[in-house]
């Protein structure tokens, strides 16, 4: 395994310490993250009681050299805004965030790493990119 992209529950379960993701983020040798993740970590970091110590956490992880940190542009709008089109014909609709995030993924040609299944009703990202889904009864 080379690169993927990560979803925000991923970064969750990997800091929570869940041994299957750890270990399948272990055998990666670039760890890609978007700024949309970035922003769903640090509202759910500002909402709880250990903001400073979560911050601290991210930072070392955005610092490791095998950690990418992608960013929302005009190509990836233009993936975005196709998604979203094709999510509404198919009458498939998925949280906003996992759209920019799934553009990211399309742009990047990276598989998405995740436990959300609705990543399945993007039609492009799964004949270009691989998603992986783990199936967690926990969760």
């Amino acid at each position: 395994m080379n690169k993927v992209l990560i979803d925000t529950n991923i970064y969750s379960h990997a800091m929570r310490g869940n041994n299957e993701v750890t270990s399948y983020l272990r055998q990666v040798t670039d760890i890609g993250i978007s700024s949309i993740s970035i922003g769903e970590l640090l509202s759910g970091f500002q909402a709880g009681n250990k903001e400073s110590i979560n911050r601290q956490e991210l930072n070392v992880f955005l610092d490791s050299p095998r950690v990418t940190l992608y960013y929302v542009d005009e190509v990836v709008a233009e993936f975005y805004s196709s998604i979203l089109n094709q999510l509404k014909k198919q009458g498939t609709p998925i949280p906003t965030n996992d759209i920019w995030i799934a553009a990211i993924a399309l742009q990047q040609g990276l598989p998405i790493y995740t436990f959300d299944q609705h990543f399945e009703n993007i039609a492009g990202l799964l004949r270009s990119v691989h998603v992986v889904i783990l199936q967690d009864a926990a969760i």
